[in-house]
């Protein structure tokens, strides 16, 4: 396993994982994991900080009906990483909202098993 990916998986002992490491349903879950990675390997917040963070979106998320059987983890994973850039300035939650809704229509038109293309237009 790449150390920072052990030095995650030591930090956060929640995360999906087996004897080789993290284990992803989704390429998506692999690429947030990733980015977190990273960001904290640049600095831009410390385990503990992301760890307090991500228990926090889960119990909103759980306060608001998640059922919290294991399925919906990278998605926490995922609103805790535009969190905590958001918080720490590194884009603004409105930038992440641009970017979500141009991804939505670009998947809209996007035949499926055909990878996503973002097009200016998608931003409109």
């Amino acid at each position: 396993m790449d150390t920072a990916a052990a030095r995650a998986t030591s930090a956060l002992p929640d995360i999906p994982c087996d004897a080789e490491g993290p284990v992803f349903r989704e390429p998506w879950e692999a690429q947030a994991f990733a980015m977190a990675l990273a960001l904290h390997e640049r600095g831009l917040f410390t385990w503990s900080e992301w760890a307090a963070t991500l228990a926090s979106e889960i119990k909103q998320a759980q306060a608001a009906g998640d059922p919290d059987t294991g399925e919906t983890y990278y998605r926490h994973w995922l609103a805790t990483l535009e969190r905590l850039i958001a918080e720490k300035g590194v884009t603004t939650s409105e930038t992440l909202h641009r970017y979500r809704a141009a991804w939505d229509h670009a998947a809209d038109r996007t035949p499926h098993g055909t990878p996503i293309v973002l097009r200016p237009e998608d931003f409109d």
